[in-house]
């Protein structure tokens, strides 16, 4: 939502916006992210057991499920066993590649309209964000289907986790490649632009939750490990499409940079289906 939200708004502040259109973009977002720091710092606690309003159920859940009441007083974090964890490492290249892929199309598709589709401003926060649409609407199925699927007598956590990023990485890379071909009609780019963001929501309930499959007592630290390297997707994604589109920012050259996702998502896809696990390790405790 907050992607829909803000490229619709963006586009109409940048063409009907005060402090001469598009400043007045940064100065609504600006104070939006100070009210949210307020709420923050008078709703977030550290820990389940010090939040005043949770309810006995749900802290006896968190109690059961990381091994501890208290979530602060866990054991010293294997560092040496985490670094040379294959599974690990198999996530955080997944993690790169989704990024890559997904930020180029978050940071640069309203490049894309305005160059080759010929998108208006505001028109094109429009037509920008009617992909994420789908992300709206699929992501709860999604999460809703990985938990089905991995019900008892189903199948197992890793053979959901690992179906879940291949099939998803494949359909975007393959979607995003039929994108660069699509000749001047609009409707239909738009359309395949939001199969491709429904796509690319597939595999957020695999590889995103994946670090409370390994390890749950360490989720956070090996997510922040695992999202370093992912960070580098998002730079590389945006200075890519830079790159490639320099000259002109013709279709032809954005076919190139739909390749590039393309063959990035590949090489996610394999590795994590070669290295990956939804199991608990045994360093894990």
């Amino acid at each position: 939502m907050g992607i829909i939200v803000g490229m619709v708004l963006t586009g109409v502040l940048c063409d009907h916006g005060f402090a001469g259109g598009w400043p007045s973009a940064f100065y609504v977002f600006g104070m939006v992210g100070c009210v949210w720091f307020l709420a923050w710092i008078f709703l977030c606690y550290n820990s389940p057991h010090t939040h005043p309003r949770i309810s006995s159920a749900e802290l006896e859940f968190w109690k059961r499920t990381l091994g501890s009441e208290d979530p602060t007083g866990h054991p010293p974090t294997p560092w040496r066993k985490i670094l040379t964890s294959v599974p690990v490492w198999a996530v955080a290249v997944a993690l790169f590649a989704n990024n890559l892929g997904f930020y180029t199309v978050v940071i640069c598709l309203p490049l894309y309209m305005y160059d080759v589709l010929g998108f208006s401003i505001t028109r094109n926060g429009v037509f920008s964000a009617l992909p994420f649409l789908s992300s709206f609407l699929a992501m709860p199925v999604y999460g809703m289907l990985v938990d089905w699927l991995r019900s008892p007598g189903r199948l197992s956590t890793t053979v959901v986790r690992k179906a879940f990023c291949v099939v998803g990485f494949t359909l975007s890379g393959g979607l995003l490649v039929v994108t660069g071909y699509i000749g001047c009609d609009r409707t239909l780019a738009v359309a395949t632009l939001f199969a491709v963001v429904a796509c690319m929501c597939l595999p957020v309930p695999s590889i995103h939750v994946n670090p409370l499959d390994l390890a749950p007592l360490h989720a956070g630290k090996i997510m922040g490990l695992t999202y370093t390297v992912a960070i580098l997707g998002t730079i590389a994604g945006p200075m890519a499409v830079g790159a490639l589109t320099y000259e002109r920012s013709t279709r032809e050259e954005w076919q190139k940079v739909f390749f590039l996702a393309a063959g990035i998502y590949a090489v996610g896809a394999m590795v994590f289906l070669i290295f990956g696990s939804g199991e608990r390790q045994g360093w894990s405790e």
